[in-house]
């Protein structure tokens, strides 16, 4: 009897633990954009939760508890930078966000480092960097969490 209990103690973790990486929130509405990220991301081990716009995107932040949000600036119904005021201002949520742009402007950039994004990526970009930047912002958050 005790055998059995050491392993479902040692399985479920282990078998649960490769099915599903870390969660990231992906907030664009360009069905290409998502469709390539999803798949580069979905390939790299990650779990990923789609939304098409910024309004869906809070909603999802709320209820699934990512990892990480990556946000697209300009979306249809609540843009990026309202969705990164509504998460930081008014639900306080610590998650680490890319913002992806197409735009070029410096005073953008300005705004998002204000608002508190973690990285600032413009379009087009490698996928490479996107994936760098997702692992290095995950492995900083994890330690953050274990610190605390």
């Amino acid at each position: 009897m005790n055998l059995s209990t050491n392993e479902q103690t040692d399985v479920v973790p282990e078998s649960d633990a490769p099915k599903t990486g870390p969660k990231v929130l992906l907030v664009d509405d360009d069905a290409e954009i998502v469709e390539t990220v999803s798949y580069a991301l979905e390939s790299a081990g990650y779990e990923v939760i789609v939304a098409r716009d910024g309004n869906q995107g809070l909603a999802l932040a709320e209820r699934e508890n990512p990892q990480l949000m990556i946000l697209d600036m300009m979306m249809p119904k609540r843009s990026g930078f309202l969705v990164l005021e509504k998460l930081r201002r008014e639900l306080d949520l610590p998650l680490p966000v890319i913002m992806i742009t197409g735009n070029e402007g410096s005073r953008h950039q300005a705004y998002a480092e204000l608002l508190g994004v973690s990285e600032y990526i413009r379009k087009p970009f490698s996928m490479d960097r996107l994936l760098d930047a997702v692992a290095r912002l995950l492995a900083e958050s994890s330690e953050k969490s274990g610190d605390e």
